[in-house]
């Protein structure tokens, strides 16, 4: 594991103490771990939310859908 040193102003290190605390955190470091982790998977999620936009047009998903979908699921499984 690698280390890194952040300089935080005296108001935001009040504010991540608090959420150690409030939050149930082991650490400050498990916290910012935690927050690099979620900002991972937000990019994540935006990537796969535009490349759905951009994929054009879907299927209408209407009740012969739905009906087409639990048919092929009780067959398969």
């Amino acid at each position: 594991m690698t280390t890194m040193n952040v300089s935080l102003p005296d108001e935001l290190k009040t504010f991540v103490d608090e959420r150690v605390t409030h939050d149930g955190y082991g650490s400050t470091s498990e916290y910012v771990r935690d927050l690099i982790r979620r900002d991972r998977e937000r990019g994540h999620l935006r990537d796969l939310v535009l490349e759905g936009a951009n994929s054009g047009p879907g299927v209408v998903a209407d009740a012969a859908y739905f009906k087409a979908l639990r048919q092929r699921i009780s067959t398969e499984g």
